[in-house]
């Protein structure tokens, strides 16, 4: 009888594990990789890189360096372009910012009129071009903590006699990049944050370049009849007169502008720990005094000092 019994239970435990079905797989789609991070500093710290926007073209804060190789480890791909293949004083910075936030800084170029403009539309990260801070770009931009001011300054041509004062050039063809703040100077609507500003030129001829540098190019031929003057930053006038340029700057800096890293309001992830980051990592390197020696270093003098104690409150209107 046990046997019996015993032969019984075997085979009806095979049977079962016959029958055992095991569970099938699941029918669709496969499981959808993770999505990007909501928060876009997560997002940049989860590839590796900050993408920033910048200008080839405009010594001594930025400038394309001639057949250098990309390091064989960066996460540039595409357009951009790792920081070893630009040189100047927005690089330096922004890649120290790109350090502090413990990823690689990888540049790109778009036209300054689209970096301005804002609607970004998750092309590039951040701004890190020598921006100035203005209530209209405030519109479409978030500002940071400004890493460097910058005055702005007339120059004419080195043979010049007609001209002695910033006002003498009332009525006269001025040279500028469009978009940028001096074209807003000279039509008068030009409006600073911690800048009280004197509107010292009358009804100039505005004539607008995509950058500084073709304009002042323009103004050495010294025929007079392209330009009478160029308005610019006095470090990228006084680099072109250093580099042989025959220019001289006329009368003293006419206003001062405060330049900060910018990030697009419209951008699809949340860009408010971005900003708190980038702000943080600038106030490091001001405190470090990395900021001052990289303006020693490009400009000859500490253009850092009042950028240093901006009021934040003003940026949050």
């Amino acid at each position: 009888m046990k046997l019996r019994i015993q032969l019984f239970v075997s085979l009806l435990a095979i049977l079962l594990a016959a029958c055992t079905v095991p569970a099938a797989a699941p029918v669709g789609d496969p499981p959808a990789a993770s999505e990007p991070a909501a928060d876009l500093l997560a997002q940049i710290r989860e590839r590796g890189k900050l993408i920033i926007s910048t200008d080839p073209a405009y010594p001594p804060q930025s400038e394309l360096v001639a057949n250098v190789e990309p390091p064989a480890e960066t996460r540039c791909t595409g357009d951009e372009r790792p920081a070893n293949q630009f040189t100047g004083f927005d690089i330096d910075t922004a890649t120290e910012i790109a350090r502090q936030l413990g990823v690689e800084a990888c540049f790109v170029t778009p036209d300054w009129t689209l970096i301005t403009a804002g609607g970004w539309a998750g092309r590039w990260d951040l701004s890190v071009g020598s921006m100035t801070i203005t209530p209209e770009r405030m519109q479409n931009l978030s500002f940071t903590q400004p890493y460097y001011t910058t005055p702005a300054a007339f120059f004419v041509h080195q043979d010049n006699s007609t001209f002695a004062q910033p006002a003498d050039l009332a009525g006269a063809t001025i040279g500028v990049c469009a978009g940028c703040t001096y074209e807003a100077y000279l039509d008068g609507s030009l409006a600073i944050p911690g800048e009280t500003i004197d509107f010292v030129v009358a009804n100039a001829a505005v004539s607008g370049y995509e950058t500084d540098v073709p304009a002042l190019e323009d103004l050495a031929l010294g025929d007079g009849v392209r330009l009478a003057a160029v308005l610019t930053a006095l470090p990228t006038g006084l680099g072109y007169i250093a580099d042989g340029g025959p220019l001289k700057q006329l009368g003293e800096p006419v206003y001062f502008e405060y330049l900060a890293a910018a990030i697009d309001k419209s951008a699809p992830q949340d860009t408010a720990t971005l900003r708190a980051a980038v702000t943080e990592a600038i106030q490091t390197l001001h405190a470090e005094g990395t900021l001052a020696k990289l303006s020693e270093k490009y400009y000859g003098t500490d253009l850092t000092g009042a950028a240093a104690t901006f009021d934040l409150s003003q940026l949050d209107h």
